[in-house]
């Protein structure tokens, strides 16, 4: 039988801890043949080469360099970039991760192709259409052949959007796949004890969404009441600057606001766990922090309105907050009071990769160009019931 030709795309550090367990499952079936493609949507050191190291990942293949930019300018950066590398590899799949600006160009980069779409994290919906992944995310998945799925709320969406359910695949969570490969490596680190903490007593926070992060008012508010909870908690605070929010700190004048905190630079993604599975309380507007925490059971704090990660809500580990900051304190401490509560949603067991490449192996295909067809035929017939939703 034929060798299935897969390149994946990744841009952004999350998709790197998505992708790497993605990338051994099929290479563990023997039947495939794999090109990474890093767009160089993310260039930091910390937040992308050192992660093909810590997460045994191969060195991309190609790497698309399009740097920081408008999300506009970046989108038009890769699918420049990106197609002729899709024309010269003339793959059987394109796989895409999450939400960010690389998975819609990726998407956008393959269908124009007729190359099949492969979707990891499809379904989830925040809702918040002020959000740009949110519009990256629902444009994907009604570009995708393949729809894996994390939670059920995610399959719900999807339905409801009308998408043809033969193409959604509940599979579990690829990020706890990572999260459990690398969580006994990570504790041997030690990090909380290299910064002088007791395990179990202090607090960890991390944001870097633009809602908290990108207007001065807001992200000051957010720096003293983070300051606040070493006080009202009796525990210190560390916080992990991203290099958005560490800019941002510097460019509005705010280092300040900074001097009751314990604060640390961008970590690697080992330390990031070691550091997060012995905090007593973690403060974040991420989305896997959402995921990871409630596997590890430490108690979660999100800094959103809404989250696209209702499962973790509903298992009782994280908490919404989108009030008076003032009130942080109290949502803290009644947080803390519950205590650590691990819990695995349905398919959070580590195996999900071994089920996407189950899927894709396991999916009809064609020979040459055929292949081509098949996929630009199923993106055809789904077209009508997927592309005209409406918005509420």
């Amino acid at each position: 039988m034929k060798r299935l030709k897969i390149v994946h795309v990744v841009g952004a550090r999350p998709n790197f801890m998505k992708i790497a367990p993605v990338i051994r499952a099929f290479a563990t079936t023997g039947q495939t043949d794999q090109v990474l493609v890093h767009t160089g949507q993310h260039y930091d050191p910390v937040l992308s080469d050192h992660l093909f190291d810590d997460l045994q990942l191969p060195r991309p293949d190609y790497n698309l360099g399009v740097g920081s930019a408008s999300h506009a300018v970046q989108t038009g950066r890769i699918l420049m970039a990106l197609e002729p590398v899709l024309k010269r590899l003339e793959p059987d799949w394109v796989f895409t991760v999450g939400d960010v600006t690389s998975t819609l160009a990726a998407a956008l980069a393959a269908a124009k192709l007729g190359i099949r779409v492969g979707h990891i994290e499809a379904g989830l919906r925040s809702h918040d259409w002020w959000m740009p992944e949110e519009i990256n995310r629902i444009l994907t998945d009604h570009l995708s052949a393949g729809l894996f799925t994390t939670e059920e709320s995610a399959n719900d969406n999807l339905r409801s959007e009308g998408i043809d359910s033969g193409r959604v695949h509940f599979v579990g969570n690829v990020m706890i796949d990572t999260l459990d490969q690398h969580r006994k490596r990570a504790a041997k680190l030690g990090v909380h004890e290299a910064m002088g903490l007791e395990a179990d007593r202090f607090i960890l926070a991390t944001l870097h969404r633009p809602r908290n992060v990108d207007t001065p008012q807001r992200l000051a508010a957010i720096l003293r009441a983070l300051s606040q909870l070493t006080a009202e908690c009796d525990q210190p605070v560390v916080l992990t600057l991203h290099p958005r929010t560490a800019k941002n700190v510097k460019e509005f004048g705010l280092e300040n606001e900074l001097n009751g905190l314990h604060v640390v630079g961008a970590l690697r993604y080992p330390e990031f766990v070691g550091l997060m599975d012995r905090a007593s309380l973690v403060v974040t507007d991420s989305g896997g922090v959402q995921e990871e925490t409630t596997v590890l059971g430490v108690p979660c704090i999100t800094l959103r309105p809404t989250t696209d990660r209702p499962v973790t809500v509903e298992q009782g580990t994280n908490r919404l907050f989108d009030g008076d900051l003032n009130e942080l304190a109290d949502e803290a401490y009644a947080a803390l009071e519950e205590g650590r509560r691990p819990c695995r949603p349905d398919l959070w067991d580590g195996c999900a990769a071994d089920r996407i490449a189950q899927v894709v192996l396991a999916a009809p295909r064609a020979n040459g160009d055929g292949e081509h067809a098949v996929a630009a035929g199923e993106l055809a017939r789904s077209a009508g019931a997927t592309l005209s939703v409406g918005v509420d």
